[in-house]
């Protein structure tokens, strides 16, 4: 595994604890399919989340959701689309939201971002 992938998936597990903390459910993580990825599916109350989860070690490049391109957020959302479509949600409440996960050395921040 590459050294930004093991970074990754710990500021995913970071993002579910954090969630589960807060009375998330987490329903799927890491839903792939052609038109994208989400990190992670959670209900809250009676919303389903869908959640990007960026994570970085400094801020050299900015701050981790800075990294959700107008691009990644097209795919994301086709992703999003795709997952209501397959499994049938066309009434339910929706959101999209971002986490991000900086660390600092041994500790970290974490941020969520609601409705991107």
């Amino acid at each position: 595994m590459h050294k930004n992938q093991i970074i990754g998936k710990k500021g995913e597990d970071i993002a579910e604890d954090f969630l589960k903390k807060n009375k998330y459910k987490i329903l799927e993580r890491n839903f792939y399919c052609n038109q994208g990825e989400i990190d992670i599916i959670a209900l809250n109350k009676k919303e389903i989340v869908f959640i990007e989860v960026k994570t970085r070690n400094n801020t050299n490049y900015g701050m981790p959701s800075e990294a959700v391109t107008k691009q990644k957020e097209k795919h994301f959302k086709r992703a999003t689309e795709y997952y209501i479509y397959k499994n049938n949600l066309y009434n339910d409440f929706i959101r999209l939201d971002v986490i991000e996960v900086l660390f600092q050395g041994d500790k970290y921040t974490i941020k969520h971002i609601k409705q991107i």
